[in-house]
C-alpha cells in the first residue's frame, strides 16, 4: 500500500499552491502527488478554474525530487492521443522516472461545451479510450520512428479510472491499475474487490500486479 495526496486542481489552485503542496508532500514522506484534470469547477463556481494538468505536472517535475507525480484521470477527450502520449514521456523525462498516466473516458459535458471539445457519445468516449490505449502503448514500445521512449521501462504506469464493468477490463490489457468510479470500495468494497481479482484472472492477469485506488475526502 502507498499513501499519496491527491488534489481537486480544478478548484482554484494557484502555481504556488501547487509548489507548496508538493513540497508538503514530500516533506511528509507521502509517495506521490497526483490532481484531477479537469478545466472547470465541479464543486466551486467561476472564476475558480484549472492550471492544465500536465502542464503543471512538468513544472512540479523539475521542482521536485523524489515523490510519484499523476493524473486521477486525464480524459482521452481534451488532447490528441500523440500529445498527451508525447506529454507524459516530456515529464516522466524531466521527472527522472516519476509519472504516471491516469486516463479515462471523461464525464463532464459542461466542461467540453465551454471548452469545445467534442463530447462524443458514451459509446464513442469508450471506442476513443481503446484507441488511445492501444496508440499510447505502441508509441511508447514499439514504434520505431517516435521518440525518446519514456525513462520508465517498458513505460510509465497506466492507471485506468471509471466503473468497473469497462474501466477494469482495460485496465487488464492496457494498464497497471483501475481507479474505481465514486464511492464503490466504501460501498460494496467486498463484493466489488472480489468480482475485480476474478475479472483479472479471467483475464489472463495476476491480481497482485494491479493497483486499485481508493479514496479517502481530507478537509
Amino acid at each position: 500500500m502507498r499513501i499519496c495526496l491527491m488534489i481537486e486542481g480544478q478548484e482554484g489552485v494557484t502555481w504556488e499552491q501547487w509548489l507548496a503542496l508538493a513540497q508538503a508532500t514530500e516533506d511528509a514522506n507521502l509517495e506521490g502527488l497526483f490532481r484531477s484534470d479537469h478545466y472547470r469547477p465541479i464543486f466551486n463556481q467561476d472564476p475558480a478554474g484549472s492550471l492544465d494538468a500536465w502542464t503543471v505536472l512538468a513544472g512540479l517535475a523539475a521542482r521536485t525530487q523524489r515523490i510519484r507525480l499523476g493524473t486521477m484521470v486525464s480524459p482521452v477527450t481534451f488532447r490528441p492521443v500523440s500529445v498527451l502520449a508525447k506529454s507524459v514521456v516530456t515529464v516522466d523525462h524531466i521527472s527522472g522516472g516519476r509519472v504516471e498516466l491516469g486516463i479515462g473516458a471523461g464525464w463532464l459535458e459542461a466542461e467540453h461545451t465551454a471548452y469545445g471539445f467534442d463530447f462524443k457519445t458514451t459509446r464513442g468516449r469508450l471506442d476513443e479510450l481503446d484507441r488511445q490505449l492501444e496508440e499510447i502503448v505502441r508509441q511508447w514500445t514499439t514504434a520505431d520512428d517516435i521518440w525518446p521512449k519514456p525513462v520508465q521501462k517498458p513505460h510509465p504506469p497506466i492507471i485506468v479510472g471509471g466503473r468497473l464493468e469497462y474501466a477494469a477490463k482495460r485496465a487488464f490489457r492496457y494498464g497497471d491499475g483501475w481507479i474505481p468510479r465514486d464511492d464503490w470500495l466504501d460501498r460494496d468494497g467486498i463484493e466489488v474487490l472480489d468480482k475485480f481479482r476474478a475479472m483479472a484472472k479471467e483475464a489472463g492477469r495476476d491480481p497482485a500486479s494491479l493497483s486499485i485506488s481508493t479514496f479517502r475526502v481530507l478537509k
